[in-house]
């Protein structure tokens, strides 16, 4: 029988959106969502069936990510960053810890971004050393989604020899010598889980490692990139139509009773509202057209890549504005449910590869010039 991943996604985008307001206010890791995630096979849904999983793809893993990010914006991140884990294990670890995964047994994350280099993800100032069946790992990573509750990293560092970028390895998050260095709150995206973690003398069998030493630039821009941009716009995405429900919702149901009529009887507050939704018709428009260049090998699919984070990234931050300036100061409760999406989709801008970033090597990419 054949995974019905919509399906599944509905029943742990319905916890989500249970836990969503909580999960927000306390800043506490969406716990409820996973163990959802983990009993409806969706943790499972990029393993492979020969070690258990549902060996679906990137078109599947998005449309669950935008699904729940209607929802609760921190579970989608922490389901998004497990995903973009589970492709470089599912592609270059080995069986015992991509059945872990299959099993539901194993929360994945990325460890990648680094004090010393900051958005330049790709390129880690952390050191590997050497020592026998082992190497000693030594680090400042500065966010680390899933911080506490992941099971392992998919970590960066520089090789151990030769002068390429990086090398990826597998590391316990419960190995000796990592140190959690504080909690995360933040504005947005509050149960994310997301920390700084030091690495100090943290020692991991050179089995651990995830492809060659020197291969991790490689399985950056082919592996991860494609699918976190993808599924980071599925995020954004997800938002928009959130905000676009609870906007039009807002202005049908309030009215001014002196006058008889809603707000949505005013010609402005359904222009913005139309807009809103153009807005999000456009950003959904791109992200499947990414998703279908990558599926169908098309030359442009990696500058497509490059568009979508930008593109929906910065549609989330101006239909949240959009919502916000609607329901003006109602937008402002907790219960109207705009004010928490404003909040969280202004992260997708600032996450590695930024916005700032990404129109720099579109630029590039469109002039003909190389992006590194």
């Amino acid at each position: 029988m054949t995974f019905d991943s919509l399906a599944a996604a509905e029943r742990v985008a319905a916890v989500a959106a249970a836990n969503a307001v909580s999960v927000d206010a306390q800043a506490t890791f969406p716990s409820q969502f996973i163990d959802a995630c983990r009993e409806n096979g969706l943790l499972a849904l990029l393993s492979a069936k020969e070690v258990g999983g549902h060996g679906l793809g990137l078109r599947q893993a998005a449309e669950v990510i935008e699904r729940v990010a209607r929802e609760c914006g921190s579970s989608a991140m922490v389901l998004t960053m497990h995903y973009a884990g589970t492709a470089v294990i599912e592609a270059h670890g080995s069986l015992e810890f991509r059945r872990e995964i299959a099993t539901g047994k194993h929360l994945s994350t990325l460890a990648f971004s680094e004090a010393g280099s900051r958005a330049h993800f790709w390129a880690p100032v952390s050191t590997a050393r050497a020592d026998g069946n082992s190497v000693t790992l030594d680090a400042r990573k500065s966010w680390i989604t899933s911080a506490h509750a992941a099971t392992a990293y998919v970590w960066s560092s520089k090789p151990t020899q030769g002068s390429e970028l990086s090398t990826l390895w597998l590391v316990p998050s419960k190995s000796a010598g990592l140190s959690i260095e504080r909690p995360f709150d933040g504005l947005g995206l509050r149960g994310n889980d997301s920390a700084p973690v030091a690495a100090n003398g943290v020692r991991v069998p050179v089995a651990n490692r995830l492809g060659g030493d020197g291969a991790g630039f490689g399985i950056m821009m082919q592996t991860v990139l494609p699918l976190f941009s993808v599924l980071i716009s599925a995020g954004s995405v997800g938002m928009c139509e959130a905000a676009v429900a609870k906007t039009a919702e807002h202005a049908g149901g309030t009215k001014y009773e002196h006058l008889q009529s809603a707000l949505a009887d005013l010609p402005t507050i359904r222009a913005y509202v139309a807009r809103m939704r153009i807005q999000t018709d456009m950003a959904r428009a791109l992200w499947l057209d990414t998703i279908a260049a990558l599926e169908q090998g098309r030359p442009d699919a990696m500058l497509r890549v490059l568009e979508v984070k930008a593109a929906t990234a910065e549609t989330a931050r101006e239909v949240l504005d959009t919502a916000m300036r609607v329901c003006a100061g109602m937008a402002f409760r907790k219960d109207v449910g705009v004010e928490r999406r404003f909040r969280d989709a202004r992260a997708a801008m600032i996450m590695a590869p930024t916005s700032d970033q990404l129109y720099d090597f579109i630029g590039k990419a469109v002039c003909g010039l190389p992006l590194f």
